[in-house]
């Protein structure tokens, strides 16, 4: 194995990170996480973390009879997906990308929560099967979570279905190293997400008050197994992860319409081999001869034979990459490249004719509103990809040609 072991906190810390930086903040921050008593064997580092919020973005954090929710975070279900347009080549593309982007940023809202789709019917057709019965519950239950400040939560879920979000998420079209077309998306459970998220790390941190428990930063509170907190925490993520799995799929399904309608395409198939993953989320697992459960903070789950999706910056390669089941990393990998710099400092430092210039080739936006996004934020990809050899293999090579923000 090819892991560093990080120093520090109750139990061992396993790094992938060889050859790239750590920030000794997201350092500190796995030992605060290691220093947990429910810590099932060790933790898992990902070549692509950096300090976040409760828990460092990039780990794996494997918990018995316990969930950290702000480990989890605010984006439950937060991940990617993928497709090829099989039939279409780098040669079919017309020579100005231009029109290919407006007519994706027509056919999927960006930017805001409140931006909802017009869509209704189709977003209606692909609601996760237990939507009814998860509104019914938020009614009698939680009324605190049944509604936002302009809409119900039943028109809240409905109108941000088939929507992208803003901040790092993005779609791109993607020629892969055969020049062959795919197209790309990162989304996760949009606004109803983020108020589950919020509305469950303010209970744990109530309930932490309430029963004294010390603990070495405010968001390691977490829910014991058997609790009526835990209960409920575990139906609004699983429902929440759902729900992000399905806005993925129907973004995809949109923009593969609109793409047909665009008129300067040859004929094309969708391929079969989609690729739909999370790489923020829980799941209950087995590992080292118990079930326990699984928190992906910025990761991807890795079984051998695993499909996942490892995407680069706006300027950079994505990977398409099958899993090598390795078992001390909890069978994961990095969910990206992952950040150097915070969105402040990418703000102050990065100009927009270094943007201009990193992401050259590329049809995006141009302006100061992404510096937060462009390249020279994250790390080298291709040295986050070598130091996880151990984790996954490489399917496909994908560059962008075509990318939209939020």
């Amino acid at each position: 194995m090819t892991y560093n072991y990080v120093s520090g906190g109750k139990h061992p810390i396993y790094a992938w990170t060889k050859g790239v930086p750590v920030d000794p903040n997201a350092e500190q921050q796995l030992r605060n996480v290691a220093d947990m008593p429910f810590i099932h064997k060790h933790l898992a580092v990902m070549p692509d973390v950096h300090f976040g919020i409760g828990a460092t973005v990039g780990s794996v954090i494997p918990t018995d009879r316990a969930i950290i929710p702000a480990a989890v975070g605010v984006d439950i279900g937060c991940g990617m997906a993928a497709v090829q347009l099989e039939g279409t080549r780098a040669r079919d593309l017309p020579d100005g990308l231009g029109g290919l982007r407006s007519t994706i940023e027509n056919a999927i809202p960006v930017g805001r929560a409140d931006h909802g789709s017009a869509q209704g019917p189709g977003a209606m057709s692909l609601l996760p099967a237990n939507t009814k019965r998860f509104i019914d519950w938020l009614n009698v239950f939680h009324p605190k979570l049944a509604s936002t400040r302009k809409r119900t939560a039943e028109a809240t879920i409905c109108a941000q279905l088939g929507t992208l979000g803003g901040g790092n998420h993005f779609i791109e079209l993607c020629l892969d190293e055969n020049d062959d077309v795919w197209l790309m998306l990162h989304s996760g459970s949009r606004g109803m997400g983020n108020q589950i998220g919020r509305y469950f790390i303010e209970i744990a941190r109530e309930d932490m008050r309430l029963h004294h428990v010390n603990l070495p930063d405010k968001d390691l509170a977490y829910f014991g197994e058997g609790t009526q907190h835990f209960d409920e925490y575990v139906r609004a993520m699983q429902w929440a992860q759902n729900y992000a799995a399905c806005n993925r799929r129907l973004m995809l399904l949109r923009i593969v319409d609109a793409l047909r309608a665009f008129g300067h395409l040859p004929t094309f198939e969708v391929g079969a081999q989609a690729v739909n993953c999370h790489h923020n989320y829980v799941e209950r697992e087995h590992h080292y001869g118990r079930n326990v459960w699984v928190t992906r903070k910025g990761a991807v789950r890795a079984r051998k034979g695993d499909l996942g999706i490892i995407p680069g910056s706006m300027g950079a390669r994505s990977y398409i990459v099958r899993g090598k089941g390795c078992a001390e990393s909890f069978h994961s990998c990095s969910h990206g490249a992952g950040r150097v710099m915070s969105r402040s400092q990418a703000k102050r430092e990065i100009t927009v004719e270094d943007h201009i210039k990193a992401t050259e080739g590329v049809e995006c936006r141009k302006d100061e509103g992404v510096l937060d996004e462009s390249p020279a934020a994250y790390k080298d990809i291709d040295a986050v990809m070598a130091a996880q050899e151990d984790l996954v293999e490489v399917v496909h090579e994908l560059r962008a040609v075509v990318c939209v923000k939020g």
